[in-house]
């Protein structure tokens, strides 16, 4: 599962990417500097992963990762192949979620492509050339069922009569996530599609450090554009951020933040929100060799999250022991938790909830 970083040029998608995944990509003050899509490998920061690490004590320990995907600046007329623009549209297209630059700060030293900061108009670029990609693949879907539908073929029907409402919904420049399905087989449909626009969406707004903590007048402006969008809003400074990951030491890093009046990197909570946009969680497995954390989807069962270690714990799963979070922190240890009866036994129905401590009981 990856997210991709998408934005106009130079509103610091490089700079932030680099941030999230101490990778170095390359970032510099002139659009297409990004042209393969960098990839990285981003641990997810999780404080219940340290208490279990303190509690327990082991060898190792293994955080839950996501994949976050650097894109190169979209442009007008990408959509027709402006600037790189299939190569964009395509490497958006193989990412499960967006993430969606957009600069929030004034710098004269730093060029705009439109000459001048304006996040409303770089949202609306952007999403104009992701609607027109969309409304180019809906319409040739159409064309080939519509020929079928004329036959008097049912399930062709049934999908020409969602992929006009999404044609109409994209017409009047509205991203396709917001056509609801009216049942479980045009849920399928639309997933088939894999239009760009059904992507769900972050918007990180990309702000000076002075308004590091509490955003600025843009980030409000961007909050009432989208507020009909079931998307999330995040602002953070992402020229300081990078600052703060040059430094050395943990104090040094926590002593930059609280002067900013930060308790985190922004960017943790930028990843927490990207793994929860991705619609992933995470269980953990705790013993003294290693203390880990790993991702499964939300809604997994016992045997999908047990065939995330490997494939024969699925196919030779027999129960899950299973302890909440809060209870393992309460009680300090399994064995005390196991003499208050916390420890539950569960089936192949079992469905994982975010946090659980697991242990898997199989037979191959």
């Amino acid at each position: 599962m990856k997210a991709g970083i998408v934005g106009l040029p130079n509103v610091g998608k490089s700079t932030l990417f680099n941030c999230l995944s101490n990778a170095k990509a390359q970032s510099a003050n002139f659009p297409f500097c990004t042209i393969e899509p960098n990839i990285g490998v981003v641990n997810v920061p999780d404080p219940r992963l340290q208490k279990l690490e303190e509690l327990v004590n082991p060898e190792r320990v293994q955080p839950a990762t996501v994949d976050i995907v650097d894109i190169a600046g979209l442009v007008k007329g990408a959509s027709k192949g402006e600037g790189l623009g299939n190569q964009f549209l395509g490497n958006i297209r193989e990412c499960n979620a967006i993430i969606h630059v957009l600069r929030c700060f004034d710098n004269d030293n730093i060029i705009h492509v439109d000459g001048n900061v304006n996040p409303i108009r770089d949202k609306e670029t952007i999403d104009i050339e992701l609607q027109l990609k969309d409304l180019e693949t809906v319409e040739k879907r159409l064309e080939k069922v519509r020929r079928a539908a004329k036959t008097g073929n049912k399930e062709a029907q049934a999908e020409e009569a969602l992929l006009d409402r999404i044609r109409e919904t994209l017409l009047q420049a509205k991203s396709a996530r917001t056509v609801i399905p009216q049942n479980a087989d045009e849920v399928e449909l639309l997933e088939s599609f894999q239009l760009i626009t059904t992507k769900p969406v972050l918007y990180v707004c990309n702000v000076d450090e002075g308004a590091a903590a509490t955003g600025n007048a843009y980030v409000e402006q961007v909050r009432e554009l989208v507020k009909d969008e079931n998307a999330e809003v995040m602002f953070l400074a992402v020229g300081t951020e990078a600052d703060i990951t040059e430094l050395e030491t943990y104090e040094e890093r926590q002593m930059f933040l609280e002067d900013l009046g930060l308790k985190e990197p922004g960017s943790s909570a930028l990843i927490r929100a990207a793994y929860k946009l991705l619609n992933l969680q995470t269980y953990f497995t705790a013993g003294v060799k290693e203390v880990r954390a790993w991702t499964i989807n939300v809604g997994d069962t016992g045997p999908q999250a047990a065939g995330v270690i490997h494939t024969d714990f699925e196919k030779g799963f027999i129960r899950a022991e299973v302890i909440a979070y809060e209870d393992y922190v309460t009680y300090g240890t399994e064995a005390k938790v196991k003499e208050a009866g916390k420890l539950k036994v569960e089936g192949k129905e079992y469905i994982v909830k975010d946090g659980d401590v697991m242990h898997f009981r199989f037979n191959v």
